[in-house]
């Protein structure tokens, strides 16, 4: 699983040039150099910033969209704050409403998919591999299956919650998760060996569980905690 971890380096390695040109930014406006904070501000530079790091990460088609969806507005607040050229939100929310009905329309083109296939086990569905966002509210599902092979989890402004604790994996399974100004909560087994390898920054990672008896099957955590943090306990 060393090469499902490695591609989180190159997320953080954007967010460290990130966050580096944005202290550089900020210190040529104390120095009177630029007009940074006045002309730009820092939640469009955020948003930016978000979004790159979710397009580096992600493996999802939601991932992808999200990241985007990011950047694009991120880029248009930075666009109409220069004035180059002026957009508002009412030229704005056509194209959102267009990603919405992309996105749903792709959910439930893959939902039927995978009914009209049916799984290898004989089942109509399956939560082995879970992509959870939640933005500005609450998620909570329980995953149930018996082959656990990660996924991802967003929080942004928001809480998630994951219930494991009747799933089960084979050997290794990999979750990334990125936490901005809200909570990522992860309920697991206990017989599960959780690994943390996540970047807190002005957050935290934070792990409750008993250490099982033997490591047959690991939990590695991956991602990042913004201002937000990520629990996990049994």
């Amino acid at each position: 699983m060393k090469t499902e971890i490695n591609k989180s380096l190159p997320g953080q390695v954007m967010l460290g040039i990130a966050v580096v040109g944005v202290g550089v930014l900020y210190l040529l406006d104390n120095l009177g150099i630029i007009s940074f904070r006045n002309e730009v501000g820092i939640l469009p530079i955020a948003l930016i910033v978000f979004g790159v790091i979710k397009l580096f990460d992600t493996k999802a088609p939601n991932g992808y969209l999200f990241g985007a969806a990011l950047i694009a507005i991120g880029v248009f607040l930075v666009l109409r704050k220069l004035g180059l050229p002026y957009f508002n939100l009412r030229s704005l929310w056509p194209l959102i409403l267009i990603g919405l009905g992309a996105s749903v329309i792709y959910k439930a083109l893959k939902g039927r998919s995978r009914i009209a296939t049916g799984m290898p086990d004989g089942s109509v569905s399956d939560d082995s591999v879970i992509d959870a966002t939640a933005i500005l509210g609450g998620f909570e599902r329980r995953i149930t299956t018996q082959n656990f092979r990660g996924g991802e989890a967003t929080a942004i402004m928001g809480g998630c919650e994951l219930d494991l604790r009747e799933a089960s994996i084979e050997g290794e399974a990999v979750l990334n998760v990125v936490a901005v100004l809200g909570g990522i909560t992860l309920k697991t087994p206990p017989d599960w060996t959780v690994i943390l390898h996540g970047t807190p920054i002005l957050g935290g990672f934070e792990e409750k569980t008993a250490k099982p008896p033997n490591a047959n099957k690991r939990l590695i955590i991956t991602g990042y905690a913004i201002m937000g943090g990520v629990e996990v306990r049994n």
